[in-house]
């Protein structure tokens, strides 16, 4: 594991330093956008679990799952990125990361394949990224047409901290 990334980020921490370096991403679509979470941070893939709501959580809650005995928190990314709500027919995918010694399960709507980029392509947020993405975007890769946003695992997982405070 990389010792230098403790923030949950992984993307910036010395980028271009080696014109050659690549980094590797699980990609993923969600409200039609593609994402990327370093693959260092994903522990799995699951496709669609039965999820049980958990009372008074923050609404990008969706509840939790069982994975192999562990009770996992489930958060739904869409929401998180305030994108409209999944409609009941469409089943999520997880991908399961660790924050803080406990498991999280993001709720996306497809996850897609490993990329392995160049670290020197990699790209801090343009200023036309939505505003409501930046807080959770760590920066981006220009792809054949489309975007890759670089999701920081961390700050995604800060659910319920505004309500809290």
């Amino acid at each position: 594991m990389n010792s230098t990334d403790k923030s949950g980020t992984g993307a910036g921490a010395g980028a271009g330093a080696s014109t050659g370096a690549v980094q590797d991403f699980v990609s993923m679509t969600v409200g039609g956008q593609l994402f990327g979470i370093p693959v260092l941070k994903v522990q799995d893939i699951l496709g669609p679990q039965r999820i049980w709501h958990i009372p008074l959580a923050p609404m990008e809650v969706a509840g939790s799952l069982n994975l192999r005995g562990r009770i996992v928190t489930a958060v739904d990314v869409r929401l998180r990125l305030g994108l409209p709500a999944r409609g009941a027919e469409e089943q999520p995918m997880s991908v399961v990361v660790e924050s803080r010694g406990e498991p999280y399960s993001l709720l996306v709507d497809q996850v897609g394949e490993v990329l392995s980029l160049k670290t020197s392509e990699f790209e801090r947020n343009p200023p036309t990224l939505d505003i409501r993405w930046r807080e959770f975007s760590e920066g981006i890769y220009r792809l054949d047409g489309t975007l890759l946003i670089v999701l920081n695992v961390a700050r995604l997982l800060e659910v319920g901290r505004a309500e809290a405070a």
